[in-house]
């Protein structure tokens, strides 16, 4: 990775991204020193514009900033620079430096689970009940999501919020197995929902085009 120092005299912005959350957390600098340091120690440091030193975010309250990445920008004069965050990032005891709070959307576990089952159908490892289901083919995974929807269904109508959120989990994992042994993603029906999201999106063309097909 070239990144160009002497634009700025030196220095480089670098933005700070939790990898989990993908919240932006902070801005500092860096020099060549601060960046070789990051690498280095795997922790990341700046270069401090008021006190002309380096510093390691942490350092003194424990709270250090554990380097994932680093990816240079187009013009190689800005670094984006992900992190595991140990505790709050701001010195004012906030999550961020604007005084978000740096929270998971919860909708991002289900990349992290499409990923998980795309690996899971790939090495296939014994003893795994995801293993089991690819192991069995699609039609017993279709007869699978039907069951798991019928109980979500049935929670739905005769039973309790606790409950019907645990059946509805089944049902969206065992459609996660089914859309991976089709080799589609969850992603592709967030796709779906959002072109029909969209006021130009014409169904009864989207129907007819279907009906034609099946014909």
């Amino acid at each position: 990775m070239t990144i160009d120092f002497e634009k700025m005299g030196g220095l480089v912005p670098a933005i700070i991204q939790d990898a989990t959350t993908k919240n932006v957390l902070m801005l500092g600098f860096m020099n060549q020193e601060a960046y070789d340091k990051t690498v280095a120690t795997k922790h990341v440091t700046f270069w401090s514009r008021t006190r002309n030193t380096l510093w390691t975010k942490g350092e003194t309250s424990g709270h250090f900033l554990n380097l994932v990445d680093m990816k240079i920008d187009c013009d190689n004069d800005t670094l984006l620079v992900r992190v595991n965050p140990i505790g709050p990032t701001c010195h004012t005891g906030t999550d961020t430096c604007w005084g978000e709070d740096n929270e998971s959307n919860p909708l991002l576990f289900l990349t992290e689970l499409q990923d998980f089952i795309n690996k899971r159908k790939q090495e296939m490892p014994e003893g795994s009940y995801t293993t089991s289901l690819f192991t069995k083919g699609i039609n017993k995974i279709a007869q699978k999501v039907g069951e798991e929807a019928l109980e979500t269904v049935i929670e739905a109508t005769n039973g309790t919020n606790d409950n019907l959120v645990y059946e509805a989990s089944d049902l969206l994992y065992h459609l996660l197995v089914m859309l991976t042994e089709k080799g589609l993603r969850i992603e592709d029906v967030a796709l779906e929902l959002r072109k029909r999201h969209d006021p130009n999106w014409d169904k009864k063309r989207r129907e007819a085009k279907a009906a034609g097909k099946m014909k």
